[in-house]
């Protein structure tokens, strides 16, 4: 080997100028380059905004999506400094459009924000470099600023080009195509968000503009966290008319919670930091849990509801039927990755334990008759999860290799890396055995379903864990249910839902799509469900099969061969297709075409599934009705 081949010397050394890095890989400052990461830019550049919000520099904020797919976020907040810096000798507002780390935000004396949720300096100079186009106008000092920028580059100067009587920023940017593998915003994400945000921030008004199809929406909740309450709650039957809320100032920290309890049977609680939502939870959200517990058994304890001989609940047993919604807002907090999916100030658990055990307690004591409903419908939580526990050791396997545990319709596959290994959720026998006839059986198991699963959304724990289907399932991924559930036990490295392609189909698919949220959620926060698309017709013309996924891929195919001599076969269920044809069409990874699903958005989700699936018709013909023009193909 000539070691000299591949000479490495000083000179070869890169160093990344300016934004470059952020082009050059954009995946280590958003994520992503696919819808997530489009998206994380609108997060960015809002944030800011929210950010002056946080001030009381901001009580409006509007977003709008222009005709050629930009977008302009505007806020009437203090405006970006737009005298020359110190340090880089350019404006405020270019330094902080092309320099990683800088901002107002990093905290100390001389800070321009107490408390933030854009804390790294990267973010609008990230959306700079990853836009075609970043046109920013700021409203100051009596005059408006204008500047833009190519690619995260100055084409001009910040310029004065009227003047003004308010103040305020307006960033208009056009994500760069280059980069992206979707460029298209999707309307329901961006007002998901601005919704929240609303609620968040107690009577800022939200307001969102779609120029191609007129769509408009504002929010604004004079009932911050109440109103938050209230509207997650609307599909459901509350407990106690009154929503608990407490809000506090501990040093600096500002803690706001509201909860409300209702007769159903998940717990729906989301957390946030200075805005941000924590997916992952953190401290605030461990503090809110430990505080619950061991309020509610104290206030039982003190009042005869729980007997000596009774243990404690468990922190499940009162988070049964919860939502809540827990707030903080404090100056220095510290984020997992720049996405910002988890608290980990450790102060904050204490913090937020204290505040919540001394409000909580207070409400218990002032309103004994809530105290006690709630109390009543957590101790028949305990009583299903010892039924439960019974249930769930039914469903584990005893060993990794005691493959008799596993149940008996299922046609595992043989290898055993579970990042290669895949199994198919098949409706019904018919096409369980065509899908295990035609599978390739070294990496691909199929589990059969009989019928219609339990909808989870109705039942507890106890008796979904006597439905066959549904324990057969748990047992075969391995990784336990509810609060035991542990991802890195998957035994498949994909679970692909495939159903026949009409209602029925489609009502099975909903209901295991609920079981996987409700009980298995990080299923589809980690991208391990699938939904297999299988086609709707064969057409078959001499010796030569295609296959037609949609009514226009069927006119296109027929208008290519030719209509006369055509056999047409509409496929109504999985089972009438043979295994050859289910294994070139739907299973076969070089030529399926299968749909991951994707959770942007727990509240939405949360939202749709409980108006679906849920104890009350109302909410479902309404949802029905607004929807009910959006459906293009019934059949899908």
């Amino acid at each position: 080997m000539d070691v000299n081949s591949h000479s490495y010397e000083a000179e070869q050394i890169q160093v990344l100028e300016g934004l470059e890095a952020v082009r050059r890989r954009p995946s280590m400052y958003i994520g992503s380059t696919d819808s997530r990461g489009l998206h994380q830019l609108f997060n960015e550049v809002v944030d800011n905004s929210i950010d002056e919000a946080m001030q009381g520099r901001c009580d409006h904020i509007v977003v709008t999506i222009n005709e050629d797919n930009s977008m302009t976020v505007t806020d009437n907040g203090g405006g970006i400094p737009v005298g020359l810096h110190p340090k880089t000798g350019k404006s405020a507002v270019e330094t902080v459009l092309t320099r990683l780390h800088a901002g107002g935000k990093f905290g100390g004396e001389g800070s321009g924000y107490k408390v933030s949720g854009g804390l790294h300096g990267v973010g609008v100079a990230c959306v700079n470099a990853l836009s075609e186009v970043l046109i920013v106008e700021v409203k100051r000092n009596g005059k408006v600023h204008r500047q833009e920028y190519r690619h995260g580059k100055p084409i001009t100067d910040l310029e004065i080009i009227g003047d003004a009587e308010d103040t305020g920023t307006s960033i208009t940017f056009k994500p760069d195509k280059g980069i992206f593998e979707i460029t298209e915003f999707s309307i329901d994400t961006i007002v998901y968000r601005m919704r929240e945000m609303a609620f968040l921030n107690k009577g800022v008004k939200m307001e969102f503009f779609h120029q191609a199809t007129g769509r408009n929406h504002i929010y604004q909740y004079d009932g911050g966290l109440v109103s938050f309450v209230e509207h997650l709650n609307k599909s459901k039957d509350t407990l106690h008319k009154d929503i608990i809320y407490l809000e506090q100032n501990v040093d600096g920290n500002f803690v706001e919670v509201a909860i409300q309890y209702t007769d159903a049977y998940a717990e729906n609680i989301f957390s946030f930091a200075n805005n941000i939502n924590t997916q992952e939870g953190g401290t605030h959200l461990s503090g809110f849990r430990s505080a619950l517990t061991r309020t509610f058994n104290e206030y039982a304890r003190r009042n005869k509801i729980l007997k000596d001989n009774e243990d404690n609940l468990s922190g499940e047993d009162v988070r049964e039927g919860c939502t809540g919604v827990i707030s903080i807002k404090i100056p220095e907090p510290q984020f997992e990755g720049q996405t910002k999916t988890k608290l980990g100030n450790s102060e904050m658990r204490g913090v937020v334990e204290s505040v919540v055990t001394e409000h909580l307690g207070n409400y218990l004591e002032e309103h004994p008759a809530d105290a006690r409903r709630i109390i009543e419908k957590s101790l028949a939580a305990a009583r299903a999860r010892e039924a439960a526990r019974k249930a769930r050791e039914l469903t584990r396997r005893k060993s990794a290799l005691d493959v008799s545990a596993l149940p008996g319709k299922l046609a595992d596959c043989s290898w055993t890396d579970a990042d290669l290994c895949e199994i198919f959720i098949v409706e019904g026998d018919s096409a369980g055995g065509s899908a295990k006839q035609g599978r390739d059986r070294r990496f691909q198991a199929i589990l059969p379903l009989r019928g219609k699963i339990l909808n989870v959304e109705k039942a507890r724990l106890d008796r979904m864990l006597t439905n066959n289907e549904i324990r057969a399932m748990i047992t075969a991924f391995g990784t336990g249910i509810g609060e035991e559930f542990e991802l890195e036990n998957a035994r498949y490295g994909k679970v692909i839902i495939m159903t026949d392609a009409d209602v029925d189909g489609a009502h099975i698919r909903t209901l295991l799509l609920t079981f996987f949220f409700r009980y298995m959620r990080p299923l589809i926060e980690q991208g391990y469900v699938y939904v297999a698309l299988p086609p709707l017709y064969g057409i078959k013309k001499g010796q030569s099969q295609h296959y037609a996924y949609d009514e226009e891929e069927l006119d296109n195919i027929l208008e290519e061969i030719g209509r006369p001599g055509t056999t047409l076969q509409r496929y109504k269920g999985l089972g009438e297709m043979n295994p050859e044809q289910l294994w070139e069409t739907t299973m076969n990874p070089e030529k399926r075409t299968i749909l991951q699903l994707r959770l942007e958005d727990a509240i939405a989700a949360d939202e749709v599934f409980t108006t679906l699936m849920g104890e009350k018709v109302e909410p479902r013909r309404k949802f029905i009705e607004t929807h009910a023009k959006e459906v293009e193909y019934l059949d899908l």
